[in-house]
C-alpha cells in the first residue's frame, strides 16, 4: 500500500480501533464484533449484520481477508478503497449508527489514544484521515494463504491430497474455478447466481450502486477460502450449510433477465462430487490466520 505504509504502531493502532466498541454510537459495537476471527472475520451463524439497539442490517457479513487484492468492498461493490470501506459500518443507522464528527471528537478527547495516534502519524490533531489509515493498515494484515491447499500447491514436503480431496478439486476446476478463481477463490466480479429475490429485504444487488438493470441481483462472487469457517452463505446468508448451496446450483436456479450464462443451465453435482467437493472446501481452511494472536481481539480496558 504505497499511499499507506505499514508501520508498527499503525498496524497496533488499527487493531485497537478494530475491536473497539466505543466507535459506535453506544459504544456497544465493534468492528470485531460482526468480523470474528474465528469464523475467518465474517459473522458465525448469523444470516444478516447485527447493529446497535438490536437493529439487523440487509446483508450478511462479508469474512475479511486478502483485502489488499481487492478493488472493490461490499456486496455490491459500492466502496472502490479499502480506507474508504470502514466508513459505511460506522456510519450506517443499522450496523454502528456513529456520527463521523463525533467520533473523532470522542477520539481526540480521549488521552490514550491521542498518544497512539501521534506514535503512528506525528504531531497534530486526530482526523478521519488518519483514522481510516490506521484501519486499512491492520485490515491489511489479514492475509490467508496457509492453508492445506497452499502447501499442496507450494509441494511442501509430506503434504497432499486425500484421494477424495483430489476429485474435489478436479470437480471444482471444472465446474466452480471459472468464477472461484484461484487462488484468491473469487475473480472479484459481481454476477446474478439464481438465487431467487428475497421479497423480504428488496435488495437488488449492484443495481443499487450502478442504477443499471443490467446489474439487477447481481452479487460480488464471495472467496472461498476459509468457507467451512464463516457460515451461512450468500449475501442474504440463506444457506446454513454448504450442501444446501450444492443444492441450488444443482436444481434451483432461478431464472431471470440478468442470469449468469455459467449458471444458466444449472451446474448437476452427484452426491459423490458434493461430497468430494465439500472435502476439498475443507482445505481452503488457513488455521494460522484463524488462530493468529497478531489479529486477535484486544481488550480495551482504558
Amino acid at each position: 500500500m504505497s499511499w499507506n505504509p505499514l508501520t508498527v504502531q499503525g498496524v497496533a493502532l488499527g487493531r485497537r480501533l478494530f475491536y473497539d466498541p466505543r466507535l459506535s454510537r453506544d459504544s456497544t459495537i465493534s468492528c470485531g464484533f460482526c468480523h470474528q476471527q474465528f469464523a475467518a472475520f465474517a459473522h458465525f451463524d448469523h444470516p444478516l449484520s447485527h447493529g446497535i439497539d438490536n437493529r439487523t442490517g440487509l446483508r450478511s457479513v462479508p469474512g475479511l481477508f486478502n483485502l489488499i487484492w481487492q478493488k472493490d468492498f461490499m456486496w455490491d461493490g459500492g466502496v472502490n478503497h479499502l480506507e474508504v470501506q470502514p466508513l459505511t459500518p460506522i456510519t450506517d443507522p443499522n450496523e454502528m449508527g456513529e456520527d463521523l464528527a463525533r467520533l473523532i471528537s470522542r477520539l481526540n478527547a480521549d488521552q490514550k489514544y491521542r498518544g497512539l495516534f501521534r506514535d503512528a502519524f506525528g504531531e497534530g490533531e486526530i482526523n478521519s484521515q488518519k483514522l481510516f489509515k490506521a484501519l486499512a493498515q491492520f485490515m491489511a494484515t489479514m492475509n490467508s494463504f496457509n492453508s492445506k491447499y497452499d502447501s499442496v500447491m507450494r509441494h511442501a514436503p509430506g503434504v497432499q491430497f486425500t484421494a477424495e480431496e483430489a476429485g474435489g478439486y478436479a470437480t471444482f476446476q471444472a465446474k466452480c474455478a471459472s468464477c472461484h478463481k484461484e487462488p484468491l477463490f473469487t475473480d472479484g466480479s459481481f454476477r446474478n447466481n439464481g438465487l431467487p429475490y428475497n421479497p423480504y429485504l428488496h435488495d437488488a444487488g449492484r443495481m443499487r450502486i450502478t442504477n443499471s438493470t443490467g446489474d439487477y441481483l447481481k452479487f460480488k462472487v464471495p472467496s472461498l477460502r476459509n468457507v467451512i469457517k464463516s457460515p451461512p452463505y450468500m449475501h442474504d446468508g440463506r444457506f446454513y450449510d454448504l450442501f444446501d448451496v450444492f443444492l441450488h446450483y444443482s436444481e434451483n436456479i432461478e431464472q431471470t433477465p440478468t442470469i449468469d450464462p455459467l449458471v444458466k443451465n444449472r451446474i448437476p453435482l452427484s452426491n459423490q462430487e458434493q461430497r468430494e467437493l465439500y472435502l476439498f472446501l475443507n482445505t481452503l481452511t488457513d488455521p494460522g490466520f484463524i488462530n493468529s494472536k497478531s489479529l486477535s481481539e484486544v481488550l480495551i480496558t482504558d
